[in-house]
């Protein structure tokens, strides 16, 4: 089947369903906010949503037929990792899952420190609240790099076109879920951080503290933090102070600014403009959710 043919499911299916967990944690995070706002919650959305129009495009046009590309020709060719084995379809088709969100979580810690990727993704952890909409506030720069990154992994494991769209819609909402200020009740979102990342746990990579940043890379299934020990839930998240110290002044978080920031001299990142590294004293373990 031609990997054209994939387009419009995403399109008629995928498209929907991500516009309807959009809107539905918007409402959700409105009602009941995790975290008190640090600003207007409808400016941040214009803004956040005016850095996301490029994008969208580079995903549309780019990202997702170059993905969707690479799983085709890999399963015609049977060329990657998953075709070295016999192995059964489903059992193939599920290894696959896996590795893509393996993938992503690689991506995400070379985002932080590779100097160039951070200069791109630097657009996204600046935004001062954490919402839903900081799900989609990233440079279209990243999203062009991170496509190729995505399709090369893609044909080096193997996947299909089929996982590579399912796992597609279903790592967008993920994003969505623990980009927001959704307050889960505290006894359900403990035993879900155990195996997905929640808005808590993501809350912590966002976090003005470096060291408090620089975890909880994964972005579907945690697993990959706990097996590479990069993984950090003792933050109370009434501690928490959202955003990168360097970057406070509303001037430089307008569209205009941030979609030129990658391309400017950039300002000391985790230093407020008064010379200060945000720190914090760790209590308690690292892997034990905090309220």
């Amino acid at each position: 089947m031609p990997y054209q043919v994939f387009h419009p499911v995403l399109d008629v299916y995928g498209g929907p369903i991500l516009l309807g967990v959009f809107v539905l944690l918007l409402i959700l995070e409105s009602r009941r906010p995790l975290r008190p706002w640090a600003g207007g919650m409808f400016n941040r959305l214009l803004t956040n949503v005016g850095v996301a129009l490029p994008t969208f495009a580079v995903m549309r046009l780019a990202l997702i037929p170059a993905v969707v590309a690479a799983g085709y020709w890999a399963q015609r060719e049977q060329f990657g990792l998953l075709y070295v084995l016999p192995l059964p379809r489903w059992l193939r088709a599920g290894l696959a899952f896996l590795l893509l969100d393996y993938l992503l979580y690689l991506w995400h810690i070379l985002s932080h420190k590779v100097p160039l990727l951070w200069r791109l993704h630097n657009v996204h952890h600046t935004d001062l609240d954490l919402g839903v909409s900081t799900a989609i506030r990233f440079h279209f720069g990243e999203m062009l790099l991170s496509g190729v990154f995505r399709a090369t992994g893609v044909l080096l494991i193997g996947a299909g076109p089929v996982v590579v769209l399912v796992y597609e819609v279903i790592f967008e909402a993920s994003v969505a879920f623990h980009h927001s200020n959704w307050r889960l009740p505290f006894w359900l979102e403990r035993p879900l951080s155990w195996l997905i990342v929640t808005p808590r746990m993501h809350g912590i990579h966002h976090s003005i503290v470096r060291r408090e940043t620089d975890s909880n890379y994964s972005n579907l299934l945690n697993v990959w933090d706990r097996i590479h020990r990069t993984i950090r839930l003792n933050v109370p998240q009434d501690q928490i102070t959202i955003g990168v110290p360097a970057y406070r002044d509303g001037r430089d978080l307008t569209v205009a600014t941030l979609l030129a920031m990658p391309f400017r001299p950039q300002k000391e990142y985790w230093r407020t403009p008064d010379g200060i590294e945000p720190s914090r004293v760790e209590s308690g373990k690292r892997d034990r959710l905090q309220p």
